[in-house]
């Protein structure tokens, strides 16, 4: 949870002005669209009273909480619009803290919009992206980095990315920094009293020394290093690995593409050449997001248009998180091939793969590779757990550890342990304890920031604008 003595209540400037924090909203919570149901989602202190408005319902204050009730969908008239499942949540017990009412509709755009029309015209304003989960956090039901880890279940792409949003939406990373941020306090705590009290004789408090103050500082700093070192990895969970299958023409590139993809998204021809430009899409490998760049064949071109896309070949090189060199075993290497693996090598992160392994091998490659068959699919799945095992951390895949898939949480751990970093070298060099103190409170203050104790107003509308409405 986060400290409700500090989190923005009433109001909260977005660029188009502030949001009252006290107006009752509504908002549709499912895709818009024909469907089975669509859901209206109502919170604040008016929720039940537009409600019971809504469904001309003169029972509501013996609707349960948590439990369905049969209703329906009334017009000003009390006319039936639609055969509806309302259900209360009590505040505090709710997702937002206030009261809330979830309409449950029929799926069709017309009566979705008349119950949301009803209940605006009812005294409901129409929320803004995210503003139910801001007010979740506002009144201290969730923490910041739980209400990212909303959004990213939200957006998640494959299982794997939603099970570690899952993990954090459960408050997987406060229950691993609550520890830390208590054992910064405490020796805050001891400092304090013992630079107060160092001039008195008679106290019993005494400042502590390098024993106690350095293995204090110590345990935080690595737990928070390996939080922050978990973004590289988390990174590419959140935003997708850059795969970029380069080499010269006519070594099955896009035959390759379209086999990792399992799809004929590429055209594939016998003519050296085919590809000129970079064609890229997105695939699920191993429960990770990836980004597939079937690139233009390189080799020494006279044509401009080839060239460009050469050009555009190497770009992709460098902006890849992995390379995936192809090199064709039916034939020999040319020397543009060992020239391509050394700029490739020098790039980054990479495999090599041997197409083509189904036809009569006549290559000598300088190098291991795995071999494959884009056209019988031959070592295929073998070179997806390759491009898998490439990019996870040593140990494995993490699941059970929070794992930081935010660029913000990321930066705010590292200014957090950088602060600690610079107590050590502080209290080393036999500085004042107040010197040391400095860099403690300025390490508390990156975790309140991360947790959103101190956020200010613009960071938190920056995050909460890139929800969808209803959430």
């Amino acid at each position: 949870m986060v400290d409700a003595a500090t989190v923005p209540r009433g109001a909260v400037h977005a660029a188009d002005g502030p949001v009252n924090l006290h107006d009752t909203i509504v908002a549709l919570a499912t895709p818009p669209g024909r469907s089975g149901l669509g859901i209206v989602r109502i919170t604040g202190k008016e929720a039940t009273s537009i409600a019971a408005r809504l469904t001309g319902s003169t029972a509501h204050q013996r609707w349960q909480h948590r439990r369905a009730t049969l209703t329906s969908l009334r017009d000003d008239d009390g006319q039936a619009v639609d055969q509806v499942l309302l259900t209360w949540f009590a505040a505090p017990h709710s997702y937002t803290g206030e009261d809330v009412v979830e309409i449950a509709c029929h799926g069709s755009p017309v009566v979705l919009r008349f119950c949301v029309e009803r209940a605006m015209a009812g005294g409901a304003r129409l929320a803004g992206p995210g503003e139910f989960t801001l007010r979740a956090f506002a009144n201290g039901r969730i923490d910041l980095p739980r209400a990212e880890a909303v959004r990213d279940l939200i957006e998640s792409t494959t299982v794997y990315q939603a099970k570690i949003a899952c993990q954090q939406a459960d408050g997987s990373l406060a229950r691993q920094l609550r520890p830390v941020k208590d054992q910064l306090l405490n020796l805050i705590a001891q400092l304090e009293a013992g630079i107060d009290f160092a001039d008195d004789a008679t106290s019993e408090i005494d400042i502590p020394g390098n024993g106690i103050i350095l293995p204090a500082l110590a345990s935080p700093l690595a737990a928070l290093r390996c939080l922050a070192d978990s973004y590289s990895f988390g990174r590419l969970v959140q935003e997708g690995i850059q795969l970029a299958i380069v080499g010269r023409p006519n070594v099955g590139k896009s035959s390759l593409f379209n086999a990792l993809l399992q799809q004929e998204r590429a055209i594939v021809t016998e003519i050296p050449g085919t590809t000129r430009d970079v064609v890229s899409e997105r695939a699920a490998i191993g429960g990770l997001p990836v980004r597939l760049m079937d690139t233009a064949g390189i080799r020494p071109s006279e044509d401009r248009v080839e060239n460009l896309g050469i050009e555009r070949s190497y770009s992709a090189i460098a902006d890849a998180d992995l390379t995936l060199l192809v090199f064709d075993l039916s034939e020999p290497l040319e020397p543009g091939d060992h020239a391509l693996l050394g700029r490739v090598t020098s790039a980054g992160a990479f495999l090599v793969a041997g197409n083509k392994c189904d036809l009569p091998q006549h290559a000598e490659l300088p190098c291991p590779a795995l071999p494959v068959s884009a056209t019988t699919g031959d070592g295929v799945q073998a070179l997806r757990e390759a491009i898998v095992a490439k990019v996870v951390p040593d140990d494995g895949i993490p699941l059970q550890q929070s794992l930081i898939t935010n660029a913000r949480q990321a930066k705010l751990l590292r200014d957090a342990a950088d602060a600690l970093s610079r107590g050590m070298e502080a209290q080393h060099a036999g500085l004042p304890h107040e010197m040391l103190l400095i860099d403690l409170y300025s390490s508390v203050h990156s975790l309140d920031e991360l947790t959103g104790a101190t956020t200010a107003d613009d960071i938190l509308h920056r995050i909460f604008n890139t929800f969808c409405i209803g959430k």
